[in-house]
């Protein structure tokens, strides 16, 4: 009789390694359970599940002159699954939480885009969509963000790394030590995630922060070497700084005890900067406490430095009817209203009737701006606070 034929053993798979989470991890994914809890415990006492998400309209931030930045009000708009226009938005919602935990369990990150991709699926039995696009997705990762009173990062999602670092710091990132004086032409890129359970401090010999607003400016300070001669930190933000930029100047500035100068252009634009940098964003007034500076002073450039550094008429870039109805605004903004300097040089630039941009210093001297204009502004104390 002819012997049955073994199948063959299926192939263990081995178990995936626990993964070690942090203390953060741990608060985030009891907040994250805690909001589930909430919907569960709800619908066990038969009540409509619903969440309560901060409103994040300009009519619920407001100026807080005792901490000097911008924060939220208690305003709360509620999002209910039994109610036609908001059960897709309450779905979406809870979609995300749980995509979060997920990612926190794993101990993984994405971006906001692949945060998209990952949730992003036909509904069982319909021909509906999860999210029909990035622009759905978004905002749906703040709302869990403010309602959790969390920072995106701590969620485990990220955005696109944008901003630079050199100088006298020595730090720890994900478990690798970097000397920010060891980093060449281009500096260490900043991170998006720069929490404690990632970056953490080693050595610092600096005596100050100078942020400046562009890569191009940077590049002059770094390949000066200003950053050596003067005992400094350099960074920039490509512009408008993202939140690791932030929250990085954020954190060397408590922690580390660092004063903050910015050298940013003379438009609406580079107050504009300057503004959410010290006060904060209306569009993140829950997280100023983690990301807004105070202290932060704007070193230039400034409308006299026109006539005072006599620059050429060919730098001047004539304001537009944009520019002017910004200043403006700008000029109204609560942190600036009562500040006479500000309202001087908001008036200036608009009487002037032009704006410059930190490289027209270029003019006098390739180095002008790092070997007079910034020394010089900084030995004086002639700043806008």
């Amino acid at each position: 009789m002819a012997k049955k034929a073994r199948r063959p053993a299926a192939p263990v798979t081995p178990a995936a390694p626990a993964v070690e989470l942090s203390e953060a991890d741990h608060r985030t994914l009891g907040t994250l359970r805690s909001l589930a809890d909430r919907v569960v415990e709800g619908a066990v006492a038969s009540r409509p599940p619903h969440l309560d998400i901060p409103s994040r309209s300009l009519g619920n931030v407001r100026f807080n002159k005792a901490k000097r930045f911008i924060e939220m009000g208690s305003g709360k708009n509620r999002r209910e699954l039994f109610n036609l226009a908001q059960a897709k938005a309450y779905m979406q919602t809870m979609l995300v939480a749980s995509g979060c935990k997920a990612l926190v369990e794993q101990g993984k990150s994405t971006s906001i885009r692949g945060m998209y991709y990952l949730l992003k699926h036909t509904i069982a039995g319909t021909k509906e969509e999860t999210f029909d696009e990035q622009a759905d997705c978004d905002p749906i990762i703040e709302d869990v963000e403010v309602a959790l009173n969390t920072l995106r990062e701590e969620l485990h999602i990220y955005a696109q790394n944008k901003g630079s670092i050199v100088g006298n710091l020595v730090f720890r990132d994900s478990g690798d030590e970097i000397d920010c004086s060891r980093m060449g032409s281009g500096g260490y890129t900043i991170p998006s995630i720069v929490e404690p359970n990632v970056i953490q401090f080693l050595k610092c010999d600096a005596k100050f922060i100078l942020h400046v607003e562009k890569d191009t400016v940077w590049r002059r300070f770094n390949e000066d070497k200003f950053w050596r001669k003067h005992n400094c930190i350099l960074t920039h933000g490509g512009g408008q700084p993202p939140r690791g930029v932030r929250r990085l100047l954020n954190r060397m500035h408590h922690e580390l005890k660092l004063p903050i100068y910015c050298l940013l252009d003379n438009d609406p634009w580079g107050y504009y900067i300057y503004s959410v940098i010290k006060q904060g964003s209306i569009n993140l007034a829950y997280e100023s406490r983690r990301m807004a500076i105070p202290g932060a002073k704007f070193v230039g450039l400034r409308s006299r430095d026109f006539e005072r550094c006599e620059l050429s008429p060919s730098v001047i870039i004539r304001l537009n009817d944009q520019d002017i109805k910004r200043a403006k605004q700008i000029a109204q903004y609560p942190w600036f209203v009562d500040k006479k300097p500000w309202q001087k040089e908001i008036e200036l630039m608009l009487r002037n009737g032009f704006k410059l941009e930190v490289e027209s210093l270029i003019s006098k001297d390739i180095s002008y701006v790092t070997e007079t204009y910034v020394p010089e502004r900084l030995a004086e104390q002639d700043f806008l606070d």
